[in-house]
């Protein structure tokens, strides 16, 4: 039985971090994944590219489930732009202040990530490695996994998602329920709008009292939405852990409903038939749909013949396309849950069982798409790294 000074379980971001930003003391780390290479799991953020910061964290609350500034004051995007430089990883940001690699891809920051882990001598990898169990000894904690029993005198926790939940409740730590976030949402069917993309729209979604609107992309499907937007919107949803709410999709948001009507109602000064009233407007499906919720008599007649009233509902129907959400689909980018923060210390440590540490997803804390989940990963495993 192999003992460490540090064993972290999970070489994600935050793992990774953390294992680094301790290495530099030369104590004995051992860093486990059930994957075969660490920092693997970051291929699949910001769609290949990781987005691996933002420039805009602050104020923490507009972006996370809640204040996390006391933690960003002490290792924030700058400090991760600065760090990641450091460690050979060029950078560039957009105009929404999000932040990639100056490759574009994902495999720049794990490569400088596992270059830098393979210039310690005292972080020993252990990869494509299950744990089985956890257990504490009076001041030593013991790891049981599909490569043997290891010991150590600081436990690491920085594993995604359900994993940490037997963890929670083995050590009687109070956390929330992991549920998906940052997904597609299910709605009734809309395959006849299946593919179409909108831009510059505001989504409004309603979760009992709770509301979250924003402008942008969204993306529907045979039967619900996906997008950035709609991602942003489900953690409405994944924080109240409750899949039950409404969506309303404005069209034309920076038109009011008075606008709108007087924009028809130039349009039907065009020799168009009812039909064809909103070619060159949006695209056929979105027209058609909107056409299809008025329910308008013959739409072979010509548009100049729509009453005020037929105007009216047009217009209600452009500035209201109205979804219920019934669930989401799969494939979500993070976990909403996890860890409570009034459990830890500013440390990240447990107050409850000493030198048990957590960082990442872990942690109850989630942001929106754009760098923020990462951001997280980063910040919390330096803290950690450095408390160790």
């Amino acid at each position: 039985m192999k003992h460490f000074d540090i064993i972290i379980l999970g070489a994600g971001a935050s793992g990774c971090m953390c294992a680094l930003t301790a290495g530099k003391t030369g104590k004995k780390i051992l860093l486990i994944d059930k994957l075969a290479k660490a920092g693997k799991k970051l291929m699949a953020t910001g769609n290949g590219r990781c987005n691996l910061s933002n420039h805009k964290v602050f104020p923490s609350d507009k972006f996370y489930n809640q204040n996390i500034n006391k933690y960003l004051n002490r290792f924030n995007n700058a400090a991760t732009i600065d760090y990641f430089m450091s460690i050979g990883l060029f950078t560039q940001s957009d105009d929404e202040g999000r932040v990639y690699p100056y490759s574009n891809s994902a495999k720049s920051v794990i490569d400088v990530i596992n270059n830098q882990i393979s210039n310690y001598d005292n972080i020993q990898l252990s990869l494509e490695n299950e744990v089985h169990s956890i257990e504490k000894d009076f001041n030593m904690f013991k790891v049981e996994s599909s490569q043997g029993e290891f010991t150590c005198d600081r436990l690491v926790i920085a594993t995604g998602g359900k994993s940490a939940e037997k963890i929670f409740e083995k050590f009687n730590l109070k956390f929330k329920p992991f549920v998906p976030s940052l997904v597609a949402l299910k709605t009734e069917n809309t395959r006849l709008l299946d593919g179409v993309r909108i831009s510059d729209a505001k989504l409004e979604a309603k979760c009992g009292e709770k509301v979250y609107t924003e402008i942008g992309e969204i993306l529907f499907k045979d039967s619900g939405l996906s997008g950035i937007v709609t991602f942003n919107a489900s953690t409405l949803f994944s924080r109240e852990n409750n899949f039950n709410g409404s969506l309303k999709i404005d069209l034309m948001p920076t038109c009011n409903l008075e606008n709108v009507k007087n924009i028809l109602k130039l349009r039907q000064k065009i020799n168009l038939k009812i039909k064809n009233l909103f070619d060159g407007m949006f695209v056929s499906q979105i027209g058609y749909h909107i056409l299809n919720k008025v329910k308008i008599e013959d739409e072979e007649r010509n548009a100049s013949t729509l009453t005020e009233k037929e105007i009216e509902k047009l217009a209600l129907a452009i500035k209201n396309i109205t979804l219920n959400v019934k669930g989401y689909y799969g494939n979500n980018q993070v976990h909403s849950g996890g860890i409570i923060l009034d459990e830890l210390t500013d440390n990240l440590e447990s107050k409850k069982v000493k030198n048990l540490f957590f960082c990442g997803e872990v942690c109850d804390v989630d942001g929106i798409c754009g760098g923020y989940n990462l951001q997280w990963a980063w910040t919390s495993g330096h803290i950690v790294g450095e408390s160790l």
